[in-house]
């Protein structure tokens, strides 16, 4: 029997595919498109039974090939760019491709999870799992929210475990491949690396410089709680997977500076410090993302606490510092 991870060589996807060899698992199947070629680079220590490109892999499906062979799918392919202005290619990627998943998975009768967004929430300011609080801003936010409402017109018929993970702001190992998409965690270590300052937006929307608030969330836990409900196929829905507490761009910024500095061997600055010293300096807020910006995000994670998951949540310190120091190390 073989797990299937979709987006296998990406970022969220490599770290499952990582996590499930750990867990002695070696029977994956890893699907993604590597038309940008350097995400081979998260697979080169992990051991998998197969890599199928996604088209090859989408037809083997429609065709049955995996029938009576899969454990469970963990989908987390996808474009992530929020940018993307090819909106037929979003909805085929994103929304057509996790249908047919989904549609094959219930058939099945094999655990399906996959990867929603905090986006589908837009410029509102609460973030629980309802459809009145979701509100898309751009096609890729749209693309997750309407597959999320195909899941709830089903729910009653599903025959198999389906869980929707609608990740926050992650950030960690293996994401170097992302380009512009990459957290602000691995931004402001190359800025710093390369040039002892970081460069934050201007505040907006009532925030102050570097102010805007997000629910960053570690690649550890996202991975621990993908674990947890592969370890409990009894338990299906819609959760956001965050840590429950908003944390500001500049608090993102101090732990990357004093991780590096700590490194470094200097004293550790506070956020007024920095700024005074020039280290962290800001710059206005880009006109192509009004409208289309989340100025403040935080999961309300009682939904997911429901089901049993009580394990804590790494904060910014202590996760940009893990983080960091890894990146440090090259």
């Amino acid at each position: 029997m073989y797990y299937i991870v979709t987006g296998a060589a990406g970022f969220i996807g490599s770290n499952l595919v990582k996590a499930l060899n750990e867990r002695g698992e070696h029977n994956i199947i890893a699907v993604d498109n590597l038309t940008s070629a350097d995400k081979f680079k998260n697979l080169v220590d992990c051991d998998i039974a197969d890599f199928l490109d996604k088209t090859e892999f989408r037809k083997k499906i429609q065709e049955g090939f995996f029938d009576g062979l899969v454990k469970a799918v963990l989908h987390q392919g996808a474009c992530s760019d929020t940018m993307e202005t090819d909106g037929r290619y979003m909805m085929d990627n994103n929304y057509q491709y996790t249908l047919e998943l989904f549609n094959y998975c219930q058939l099945e009768e094999i655990p399906f999870l996959y990867a929603s967004s905090a986006s589908v929430y837009g410029g509102g300011s609460t973030f629980i799992e309802n459809r009145e609080f979701e509100s898309p801003l751009n096609v890729y936010a749209y693309s997750k929210f309407l597959f999320d409402q195909i899941l709830r017109r089903r729910w009653q018929k599903r025959s198999a475990q389906v869980v929707a993970l609608r990740y926050f702001n992650v950030y960690g190992p293996r994401e170097q491949h992302k380009g512009r998409m990459a957290s602000v965690a691995f931004h402001f270590f190359n800025q710093y690396r390369a040039c002892g300052q970081v460069k934050l937006f201007e505040g907006c929307e009532g925030y102050g410089n570097g102010g805007q608030l997000r629910d960053f969330v570690s690649i550890e836990d996202v991975v621990k709680v993908n674990m947890y409900f592969l370890d409990n196929p009894d338990k299906s829905g819609i959760y956001n997977l965050g840590t429950g507490q908003a944390q500001s761009f500049n608090d993102v910024a101090v732990a990357t500076i004093n991780t590096l500095r700590a490194a470094e061997g200097k004293p550790v600055l506070s956020l007024a410090e920095l700024q005074k010293q020039g280290i962290i300096s800001y710059i206005p807020f880009p006109d192509a993302l009004r409208g289309k910006y989340q100025s403040f995000t935080q999961a309300d994670i009682s939904a997911l606490r429901a089901t049993g998951y009580n394990d804590a949540f790494l904060n910014v310190e202590q996760g940009v510092r893990r983080y960091v120091e890894q990146l440090n190390k090259g």
